[in-house]
């Protein structure tokens, strides 16, 4: 089969137009953390470059955590009588996965989490190919997953 072409940038703005716009809104303002203290770690003064490094890095667990969960709610909410175990062990293993990258050393946990990001998102567009999820979510998680990435690779940078 032919591989899958991955959106160019002037492609998502149309992308993400398919999105319910609460989800796009409210998906979209979870990104100005991430830029903020990337933008913070980055030009910071003293000692406030690693508070800033510091507080990507809990908000990029939190935010894999939160990732997780909605994948619990998917599997919870298409499985009828109850979820089956495969469903509900993936989605907890990105929580696990922030969990191990915020005792990481400085910058590893940074990229732990950016790779984590990335494959809960492809394995995102996976399930709703397999009908899994709304045919809308990957026009929501890649551009929101490619700016947190982006956001954890310059802090990485820093």
């Amino acid at each position: 089969m032919y591989a899958e072409r991955r959106p160019s940038p002037v492609e998502i703005r149309p992308m993400l137009r398919t999105v319910p716009p609460a989800a796009r809104w409210l998906g979209l303002s979870g990104l100005i953390p991430f830029m903020a203290l990337a933008a913070l770690s980055l030009m910071a003064p003293g000692p406030w470059d690693a508070v800033a490094r510091g507080a990507l890095a809990f908000y990029g667990a939190v935010i894999l955590s939160f990732m997780g969960g909605c994948r619990w709610g998917l599997a919870a909410a298409g499985m009828g009588e109850g979820p089956a175990l495969r469903p509900l062990a993936l989605s907890v293993a990105p929580s696990l996965w922030a969990w191990i990258a915020l005792m990481a050393p400085a910058p590893v946990d940074l990229g732990m989490l950016a790779l984590g990001l990335l494959a809960l998102c492809a394995a995102d567009v996976a399930l709703t190919r397999a009908g899994g999820a709304p045919a809308w979510w990957p026009a929501l998680r890649w551009p929101l997953t490619l700016g947190a990435s982006v956001s954890l690779a310059l802090a990485m940078a820093a």
